[in-house]
């Protein structure tokens, strides 16, 4: 298949739905279920994105890295515990970076 087409064809798709929210604006009421649904969707990408990075930081052949030799298991379990006890996003990632690298640098030379 063209990769040109197939762009094209993905590019279209991506506008129609994002066009449709706008042009249906106020008429397009979902019921309270969906929206409470919706909330979710948020964490639940990040967190789909974050925990396979922290978990297996060299990819899927290498397998599950749970050892403290993992950095950022390491960071990712400091940025769960500073954001469960402070609940501020900004100290949770300064923290999370901040373990990740003095333990990729000092910990593990």
């Amino acid at each position: 298949m063209n990769y040109v087409i197939l762009i094209f064809g993905m590019a279209l798709i991506t506008w129609v739905i994002r066009a449709a929210v706008f042009v249906l604006g106020d008429r397009l009421v979902f019921p309270p279920l969906v929206r409470t649904a919706l909330g979710f969707v948020p964490v639940t990408v990040l967190t789909a994105i974050i925990v396979p990075m922290a978990v297996s930081p060299h990819g899927a052949d290498v397998g599950a890295e749970l050892t403290w030799r993992n950095p950022q298991l390491v960071g990712a379990l400091a940025a769960v515990v500073a954001s469960a006890l402070t609940r501020r996003p900004l100290v949770t990632i300064a923290i999370g970076l901040t373990v990740f690298f003095v333990w990729q640098g000092v910990v593990l030379g």
